[in-house]
């Protein structure tokens, strides 16, 4: 089978009055169907540059992308919902907009509210949410375009540490139900190791790739929050953080 995601030696760079900074060098890697990839790396190494390549915001300098897939969403750091407009409305904005707001994606869309508890707040504004219904809200409105390849640019950093902990296996739930695959970007190594099942780690800028982790959790019916608790988790987590911080 196909990867739904493929980078081929992707390099980025980026041009400012001192002259050019490469961000991103000979980056390679290979994301099945399916698959829930956490990226780490230091700050400012990259990350969120590398997944607007992914999205086509922006174009890598040499390489190649290639995507088996017909639609990509996006879930950025803040939930960017409208607060002069209800739930329901946010949540099928981009249907709106697409002009595929049919029976089919509105039945959808009714299913997904109903299924992950926010069907008695479609006619709420956004702050009257909590910050985790919101969160649910702006996946809601991201996966009714059926995207077949999500990207998370730290969806959970505006969340207080509590929240953060039961969005993060919300979220991990929504997604796994919908069978989706997902690329995450956090500065969080447990949410990265809790949530993935590849841990891909970059190195300081410019980012070239320096190890990408298999993560495997003996248990059944796996969350977020269970794998916190697992006695593998403290050695995925150190394999990673000394990834991280050793010099090459």
């Amino acid at each position: 089978m196909n990867p739904i995601l493929e980078l081929k030696n992707v390099y980025y760079s980026y041009y400012t009055t001192d002259g050019e900074t490469t961000a991103l060098e000979d980056i390679s890697l290979s994301v099945q169907n399916g698959q829930f990839i956490s990226i780490v790396g230091p700050s400012g190494c990259g990350k969120s540059t590398l997944l607007s390549l992914i999205a086509g915001l922006i174009k890598p300098s040499t390489g190649e992308i290639v995507i088996n897939g017909n639609n990509i969403g996006y879930m950025l750091q803040k939930d960017h919902l409208f607060e002069w407009c209800n739930i329901y409305k946010n949540v099928t904005l981009g249907l709106k907009i697409q002009h595929k707001l049919d029976n089919k994606a509105k039945k959808n869309v009714n299913s997904m509210l109903s299924t992950y508890g926010l069907e008695n707040f479609t006619a709420s504004k956004p702050s009257q949410l909590s910050g985790g219904m919101r969160q649910r809200a702006a996946l809601i409105r991201t996966l009714a375009l059926e995207p077949d390849l999500l990207l998370l640019d730290e969806p959970f950093s505006a969340l207080d540490y509590q929240t953060r902990l039961e969005v993060c296996d919300d979220i991990s739930e929504i997604i796994k139900r919908e069978g989706k695959t997902a690329i995450l970007v956090t500065h969080d190594l447990s949410e990265a190791l809790s949530m993935g099942n590849q841990v891909v780690v970059l190195s300081k800028r410019p980012a070239h790739i320096k190890k990408v982790i298999p993560i495997s959790f003996a248990m059944d019916d796996r969350t977020p929050f269970k794998s916190r608790n697992a006695p593998e988790f403290k050695d995925y987590f150190n394999i990673i953080w000394k990834e991280l911080t050793s010099d090459e």
